[in-house]
């Protein structure tokens, strides 16, 4: 496989290192030297506990937040030494935020329209919209909106500037299940224009139903990049069989659970009763990753 270009890297870290200090609890690393890749026009995922360091690393990744250590490249700019850069760079890129409260007193038009002045190539106001599921709050003012409506404006605000690269912290916070799945089909859509977006999410379907690629943070260290199917060894991973023989449950650890399934299925003169064979999930895998943080 031939090594990945500069050229194909919407981000680039080597090294990133963040801490900080305070009087009661002294020094504290919050990013420990991390190196990371995210190509152009994949979905990738940063998953980690609370506290591991996903929010600290995708805000210096935005420019919002310094570092004290390591290569940083975003779109082949460094977010922490744009200089006449900046507007440029901000014009190329669209943020979520985990949660905002401004302009409650506008409509969802209203503010969806003005932030669109921002871009220099913004994408239809209305469409995004209607992208997000807002068609029928357009006119609403915002402090009227639902949780889960307030965090879809989020998402309209994120990608109104039509962003080659996609920032999105927790972005499905407050979704019911119906709104998860239609933001899925948006955010898949978005990638299929060639969006690249950086993820970071405590739901692991849909890290599993997004990402190309995902990594998992704990203490400020990656200690995986994989797809989600094959993260931790699932893809090697024991199959675990279980079925009911003379009324009692009985279960079988294989690496070959078509061979023993076969094997089993000769005791009977029917179907298997209550038959079932399972490998480890992404949660699975992910939850013995961590460490139970």
């Amino acid at each position: 496989m031939s090594a990945v270009t500069d050229s194909q890297l919407a981000i680039e870290v080597r090294g990133l290192v963040k801490r900080y200090s305070s009087k009661s609890a002294g020094e504290k690393i919050a990013v420990a030297g991390i190196d990371l890749d995210v190509k152009v026009g994949e979905i990738f995922a940063l998953l980690g506990p609370n506290g591991a360091g996903k929010t600290t690393t995708v805000e210096i990744l935005e420019g919002y937040r310094s570092r004290d250590g390591g290569l940083v490249k975003v779109l082949g700019s460094d977010p922490g030494n744009l200089g006449s850069n900046a507007a440029n760079w901000r014009d190329r890129i669209g943020i979520v935020l985990q949660s905002t409260k401004d302009a409650e007193d506008l409509s969802v038009a209203e503010v969806v329209h003005h932030f669109a002045n921002y871009y220099s190539n913004p994408k239809s106001a209305d469409q995004v919209i209607e992208a997000v599921g807002l068609s029928e709050k357009a006119k609403e003012r915002i402090e009227t909106l639902s949780g889960g409506q307030r965090r879809r404006l989020d998402v309209a605000l994120g990608i109104i500037g039509n962003p080659e690269i996609l920032f999105l912290d927790e972005p499905t916070t407050g979704f019911d299940p119906e709104a998860r799945r239609a933001f899925w089909e948006l955010i898949q859509k978005l990638r299929s224009e060639g969006t690249t977006i950086l993820l970071t999410t405590h739901y692991l379907d849909e890290a599993e139903a997004l990402a190309d690629r995902v990594a998992v943070i704990v203490d400020g260290k990656i200690i995986e990049v994989s797809t989600p199917s094959d993260l931790g060894g699932r893809n090697t991973a024991k199959a675990r069989i279980s079925w009911l023989e003379d009324g009692t449950k009985k279960e079988l650890i294989t690496d070959n659970p078509t061979k023993e399934i076969s094997v089993i299925a000769q005791r009977f003169s029917g179907e298997i009763p209550e038959l079932a064979v399972h490998r480890p999930t992404l949660e699975d895998v992910y939850l013995e990753m961590i460490g139970g943080k």
